[in-house]
């Protein structure tokens, strides 16, 4: 098994020398989209070998397993044009089927999605590095929820002033003390999600009362979220991917306080 958190510690030194990268908000932002498309790209395999009928919402050229997952594929200038004109272009303009929730969740989540490395070379070496997580093993999944705590601190150091990020500890303990529960079918709402601490705390609490397929279906579901800023929230979307959540289509990329927003229901709702 590779050791994530050298793993982690080595993408991180190796972002320090690119130009473009040059402070953790970057870094982390940089961090942001590739694991969600790598963790995304690992879910898929899973589903395809789950669903027959399971169909990608991505074109094959802009599957993670199709321009990154070959150590030796492209590099340098090549693959810096691939990413900045191809990759987050495509993405931030996905289109699918009409109520395609897994396809508006794409977009969404890059429609702010910005690649900071100036280095191709160095990129590819990022990407190397990642490839070395298999997010469907449950020993690299656990650890790296180990690692993702330690960017969580690295992304409080990076933020601005009035920007806090519950420690998971506190987390914990507030969910436990609220004490949701399945056999009601509770519905939780954070209106300010973050990265989604409280969201994946409230999951694991309702998945250790689960009995059932259905009881996790609703797990599925019984959750929303809102968060303003990009970061944040594309750290969230890959934090609830994750915790093994599908399509965490019910966290939004929006301003709760806006005034149009005062109407918030349960997923689906009007």
């Amino acid at each position: 098994m590779p050791n994530v958190s050298n793993i982690v510690k080595t993408i991180q030194d190796i972002m320090r020398k690119d130009a473009g990268t040059y402070g953790d908000a970057q870094r982390l932002e940089q961090l942001g989209w590739m694991f969600f498309l790598k963790i995304f790209n690992d879910r898929e395999k899973e589903l395809e070998l789950l669903r027959d009928n399971y169909k990608s919402p991505l074109p094959q050229h802009l599957r993670w397993s199709d321009w990154a997952a070959n150590d030796e594929g492209i590099t340098g200038d090549v693959l810096l044009d691939f990413v900045n004109n191809t990759l987050l272009t495509r993405l931030k303009s996905l289109t699918g089927v009409a109520g395609d929730k897994l396809t508006t969740l794409i977009r969404t989540t890059f429609e702010d999605a910005n690649n900071y490395m100036k280095n191709g070379t160095l990129m590819r070496q990022v990407i190397n590095k990642i490839n070395g997580i298999d997010f469907n093993a449950s020993d690299d999944r656990h650890m790296f929820g180990d690692i993702y705590e330690k960017l969580l601190k690295d992304l409080q150091a990076a933020g601005n002033a009035g920007e806090f990020y519950t420690p998971r500890a506190v987390t914990r303990f507030i969910v436990e003390q609220v004490n949701p529960r399945l056999d009601k079918q509770e519905f939780i709402l954070d209106p300010a999600c973050g990265t989604g601490g409280f969201l994946t705390c409230t999951i694991e609490h309702l998945r250790k009362q689960a009995k059932t397929e259905a009881d996790e279906r609703f797990i599925q579901d019984c959750f929303a979220g809102i968060e303003k800023k990009h970061l944040p929230h594309i750290l969230c979307m890959t934090n609830l991917l994750l915790h093994g959540i599908d399509v965490p289509s019910n966290v939004r990329h929006d301003n709760t306080l806006a005034p149009a927003r005062c109407g918030i229901g349960r997923p689906g709702s009007a």
